[in-house]
């Protein structure tokens, strides 16, 4: 009898040997990334958070400008997670990634900070007086030192979000129910760490760029990225890292354009769907392949059938022949499409919580008590939540919901999404409602613009809670479901798609707003978002638009979701 093998099939240690079972892999693996996590979050949402105001009043931004430059500058790191997941499935391995896109974001800090610490480098004062002398927005070398230091950082954050996630939840033995459930844990606990960083980053980190200056704050988040690296490296021994299994891309391109040019061929029985069985012409490799093709899918599934196109016996180019494994590997790729899509306006929502949400506290009362808290320290109370809620979830709320359903998962994923999308309907209601009251305290009082309303600032802090809520419950049920799904060569480009969701959602963002300013803005009227102040936008208006545009994205998703059916073990509730 053949005894089982004593390794992880697929994976290598650290020093690229054969994985270990018992020794790599687990959830101590896990647990260093999970606290990298931490650290990678905290360097990256301390300069984030707050950044629009640094645009503003040091670099002498308009409010809406800097709105969209910070929507930029976190979109495009988000979006670069793409890149980061690609190569890690392509040529690195995630652990080579992680290590790789912390230096280079540590490289962008360091560029900020010598920056916020020269005068020199950055556009003058404005006059206190308030004399005619405009302020002066950064330009020339300054503003290009600005988004060198900006975009590194970006590149970094882009690979990091790419290869950690995937990184983490390769530790867990999809074989096995226990191994699934400790990997749904970990995307839970993922999130958890996600907010912890930004607690320490909006608190801590937010009130010493406010208080003992920006090169601290830049400071800060250099160190904490440059110590994040030991404490990754220091779980080495622990990982189990899969080993890359050459472009997923060009697998997704070779079948997309062999199904385009071999549906122009005249289908005959000698060039039907490719057979998938041995030959003895055939190469002990050709053989290998055949066979681990046979056991795992045989012919080719009615979905999509003009992909099948793609695996003929016949391609119009030899180089364009196809498996039907790679096949209806694509097939799973495009099929999770819609949901990625569906996701981006949630994520749209966010925006508004580094950008407009900041900047309507900066014109509130502060205060609680004695203590004046900063503005783009308000994601306190989502982040909060989150770290409240996750363990909740986690060891109480899905457990019951096991017994409930008597299922693996318990709530499945695409009932995590939808529950994350309903969240974000409510909370730009709120939002709505909030900025109507803001704006009546506005109109019944005469106070200078740059004094603060009679109004507590934690009007502000509801709209935050419910959008905190649906990132908790959006984003670990879609890097789960696109891990999950994802066939086992595209698992981290797969999981990269969360971020780049956020990333979408981020420049859709910037999109609405210029076109709403457009539109509105036409025929001698004052767009919905300019004017010289927050107090003379027509905040309100906004946030019912992004409302009805939630809820109209929510019924698009109820479509795709309860037509989507699922690939993997244990995931659907």
């Amino acid at each position: 009898m053949e005894m089982e093998s004593n390794t992880w099939d697929g994976y290598v240690d650290w020093k690229k040997k054969p994985a270990v079972k018992g020794h790599h892999g687990g959830m101590l693996a896990a647990s260093f990334v999970l606290v990298v996590e931490v650290m990678e979050n905290l360097a990256y949402l301390a300069n984030a958070s707050n950044l629009v105001l640094y645009l503003i009043n040091h670099m002498h931004f308009s409010p809406s400008k800097a709105a969209n430059h910070v929507t930029d500058f976190m979109g495009t790191a988000f979006l670069l997670a793409l890149l980061g997941g690609f190569l890690s499935d392509a040529f690195f391995t995630t652990y080579q990634i992680y290590l790789i896109s912390a230096l280079i974001e540590f490289l962008g800090l360091v560029v900020l900070t010598v920056q916020a610490r020269s005068s020199s480098l950055k556009p003058p004062e404005c006059n206190p007086t308030g004399a005619t002398v405009p302020c002066q927005q950064v330009n020339g070398p300054k503003a290009a030192m600005l988004f060198l230091g900006l975009y590194l950082v970006a590149l970094g954050v882009g690979g990091i979000k790419g290869s950690l996630p995937s990184h983490g939840a390769e530790q867990f033995d999809d074989n096995t129910i226990k191994g699934r459930k400790q990997r749904s844990t970990f995307f839970n606990y993922f999130v958890c760490c996600l907010a912890i960083g930004a607690l320490i980053a909006v608190t801590f980190v937010v009130w010493v760029e406010d208080n003992k200056g920006w090169e601290w704050g830049f400071g800060i988040s250099t160190l904490t990225i440059i110590l994040s690296i030991p404490v990754f490296l220091a779980g080495s021994r622990f990982y189990r890292n899969k080993i890359p299994s050459g472009s997923p891309l060009t697998t997704i391109f070779k079948v997309l354009i062999g199904a385009v040019l071999n549906n122009c061929i005249a289908r005959s029985p000698s060039n039907a769907i490719v057979s998938m069985s041995l030959s003895p012409n055939d190469t002990d490799q050709q053989q290998q392949t055949v066979t681990k093709d046979l056991q795992e899918i045989e012919t080719p599934s009615s979905s999509l059938k003009f992909l099948n196109n793609a695996a003929v016996n016949k391609p119009a180019y030899t180089f364009l022949q196809c498996s039907v494994k790679q096949v209806e590997d694509v097939k799973i790729v495009l099929k999770v499409l819609p949901i990625f899509g569906c996701t981006i306006m949630l994520n749209c929502c966010l925006a508004q919580l580094s950008t407009f949400s900041v900047q309507q506290a900066s014109t509130m009362d502060r205060k609680i008590g004695s203590l004046k808290v900063p503005a783009a320290s308000l994601p306190v109370f989502p982040v909060m939540f989150i770290i409240f809620l996750a363990p909740i979830y986690d060891h109480i709320i899905i457990p019951f919901a096991r017994k409930a359903t008597k299922s693996e998962m318990g709530v499945s994923h695409l009932q995590r999404i939808g529950i994350g999308l309903l969240l974000s309907i409510m909370a730009m209601a709120v939002a709505a409602l909030v900025e109507i009251k803001r704006k009546r305290v506005v109109t019944r009082t005469s106070l200078d613009p740059k004094e603060p309303l009679p109004i507590s600032f934690l009007w502000i802090a509801f709209q935050y809670l419910f959008l905190g809520s649906a990132d908790l419950f959006t984003l670990a049920g879609l890097m789960e479901f696109f891990f999950t799904e994802a066939p086992a060569n595209m698992k981290s480009l797969a999981t990269s798609l969360s971020f780049a969701s956020l990333a979408m959602g981020y420049y859709l963002s910037t999109v609405i707003v210029s076109i709403v300013n457009s539109t509105t803005g036409s025929s001698g009227n004052r767009g919905w978002l300019s004017g010289e102040n927050l107090n003379h936008y027509h905040l309100e208006r906004f946030y019912w638009l992004m409302c009805a545009l939630s809820a109209l994205n929510f019924l698009h998703y109820m479509f795709w979701a309860n037509r989507y059916k699922y690939q993997s073990r244990g995931a659907r509730g």
